[in-house]
């Protein structure tokens, strides 16, 4: 049983920034992080599955902005390496959440510094940037929904609204070290705040071939790319009614009801395998213990 547990580690992690090996989660030793173990982000944040289903998810509605897509498009390399994007972006989540204070805004400056790079026409002939302030708050906004949901849904459905509310106030502080403004702190601000969004996302085919590249990534390994396939099918269901109906992906009562059993056991299984995950590695850092 062991093997098999450290196989699928292995495999799903692959999926993950921690591939990229590029943060040490361990040291330096007593070094709480941006915000510490006794955080809703860490609550939140350390249950991998959740994360990786709502990463997804999260996504599939950023590309719904028609200036967030226009920035990717010109200046991502999607098309020919989607499991770097999403390792890459993986990694920025994990490191602002677990990582070192030193470590986790070294990668926020290192953000800042590429987001300033990136800069456009979109096809509309509206000006775009990445560093723009309310570009990057709906990038955020779009982001920390998604990861809300797919933990409500699948790891704690009764979490309060009160600490619903903490979470959305704690994880603000990556996008405003970013640069955004007028972030959403409370579940009833983003609601509204998505609302008045919604006249101005875009389902075009330029959406549509990022959708089918985001739900088609390779994984590296059959039984990641199971996982994915089945976190690929539970990050839609996790987008609003309304985006579902946009992109044209509605799943009918049986098809959700499927996808949401597959993916709790999924879950389970995950949870059982994952033992070194960076909120482990981040939690001996704290704790002042050593590698295992």
């Amino acid at each position: 049983m062991e093997f098999i547990r450290r196989r699928i580690e292995r495999q799903i992690f692959g999926l993950t920034g921690l591939a990229l090996n590029e943060i040490d989660y361990e040291r330096p030793q007593g070094d709480p992080g941006l915000f510490g173990p006794g955080s809703l982000c860490w609550r939140i944040h350390a249950d991998f599955p959740s994360m990786l289903c709502g990463g997804i998810s999260a996504l599939m509605l950023q590309m719904m902005h028609p200036l967030a897509l226009a920035g990717v498009w010109d200046h991502s390399n999607f098309r020919e390496d989607m499991l770097g994007r999403l390792r890459r972006t993986s990694q920025f989540i994990a490191a602002t959440t677990f990582a070192s204070t030193a470590d986790a805004r070294r990668l926020n400056e290192r953000v800042r510094a590429i987001h300033a790079k990136v800069t456009g026409i979109a096809p509309d002939g509206r000006a775009y940037s990445a560093d723009d302030p309310e570009l990057l708050t709906w990038i955020h906004v779009a982001e920390v929904k998604s990861f809300l949901a797919a933990y409500m849904r699948y790891r704690d459905p009764l979490l309060s609204e009160a600490d619903q509310d903490r979470y959305l106030d704690e994880i603000a502080r990556v996008a405003e070290d970013l640069g955004a403004e007028g972030i959403p702190r409370t579940r009833r601000q983003v609601d509204a705040y998505i609302e008045r969004m919604r006249p101005s996302l875009v389902y075009d085919e330029r959406t549509a071939e990022v959708l089918g590249l985001v739900l088609s990534a390779p994984a590296p390994g059959a039984m990641a790319d199971l996982a994915r396939s089945l976190m690929s099918k539970a990050a839609v269901d996790l987008l609003p009614d309304w985006a579902r109906s946009m992109a044209g992906v509605e799943q009918s009562a049986i098809q959700r009801a499927m996808v949401r059993s597959g993916m709790q056991t999924l879950a389970r299984v995950l949870r059982w395998s994952i033992r070194n995950g960076a909120s482990n590695r981040a939690l001996r850092r704290v704790q002042g213990i050593g590698s295992v």
